[in-house]
């Protein structure tokens, strides 16, 4: 069952993404497993702590960069202890023009898993990107969430599983539940 912090995040990045030609992209992901519903031309997870995009960029048995045209971080980012470190290492895993797709929370409980450092809105995750060295002009950027959420998100039991018949969708950019971007090398 889906939480409902992220089925606005999950339609319209399932849109972003879908317009890209995916099975002629070799994609890898930073530990989680969202990629595994799209078919892509090759796909790779680098699980944490084997593969830690905090240290440097993914690399092959003799030590080469690899390089991939799209590499996806869902609910990931807000874990790492050097994200700014991490998201240029992932730039510099990417192809030319290829895209970098990332989903955090924001308004959420704490959650160390194994740690929880970081949270960012739609502009923080621009501005992330922008200085990790992606162009502003080939950043979309977007978020979601609204008060009933908000208050979902203290429930005991969490995540919240989105309920259809009571929840509602409407956005409000004050009460932010979660972020995500698609960044274009």
């Amino acid at each position: 069952m889906a939480s409902i912090n992220r089925i606005v995040m999950q339609k319209s990045s399932r849109r972003w993404l879908t317009a890209l030609d995916l099975e002629t992209m070799d994609a890898a992901e930073v530990s989680g497993k969202y990629g595994r519903r799209f078919t892509f031309r090759s796909y790779e997870r680098f699980r944490y702590p084997k593969h830690d995009i905090c240290n440097g960029p993914y690399r092959d048995t003799v030590g080469n960069v690899l390089s991939f045209d799209l590499v996806l971080a869902n609910q990931v980012w807000e874990h790492l202890d050097r994200p700014y470190a991490a998201t240029r290492n992932v730039l510099e895993m990417l192809r030319p023009n290829g895209y970098f797709w990332l989903a955090v929370p924001f308004y959420i409980p704490y959650h160390g898993d194994p740690v929880d450092c970081s949270r960012w809105t739609a502009r923080g995750l621009k501005n992330l990107l922008v200085e990790a060295g992606f162009d502003e002009a080939r950043i979309l950027s977007r978020q979601w969430g609204n008060r009933q959420a908000a208050r979902r998100n203290l429930e005991d039991e969490w995540p919240p599983v989105y309920n259809p018949a009571q929840d509602d969708l409407t956005d409000d950019p004050n009460f932010p539940i979660c972020s995500w971007a698609l960044a274009q090398k």
